[in-house]
């Protein structure tokens, strides 16, 4: 295995975690900018305000995409093992 390889691998593997990891932390964004604004606006400083909102939200989401970030992660490592006779060629 070369360099060019390993940098391949390396970016490929970013992109998969960058693509299972952005609908949670896309969600996570928006449910908390949401209750910022909300407790901005009504001066409610409650922590679990904004804590339990988006562990629910989070848990929708994760349910909602779940099935579609554990095939993108399926696909990914398939692909990997199918590497690995390769790199004793």
């Amino acid at each position: 295995m070369d360099a060019s390889q390993v940098i391949e691998l390396g970016r490929e593997s970013l992109w998969v975690a960058v693509m299972v990891a952005s609908p949670l932390l896309g969600v996570a964004l928006a449910v908390g900018l949401l209750i910022g604004i909300f407790q901005a606006a009504t001066s409610i400083q409650e922590m679990t305000l904004s804590f339990i909102p988006k562990l629910g939200v989070m848990v929708l989401a994760l349910m909602a995409f779940g099935s579609w970030q554990i095939a993108i992660m399926v696909d990914f490592f398939g692909r990997i093992f199918e590497r690995i006779p390769m790199l004793f060629m």
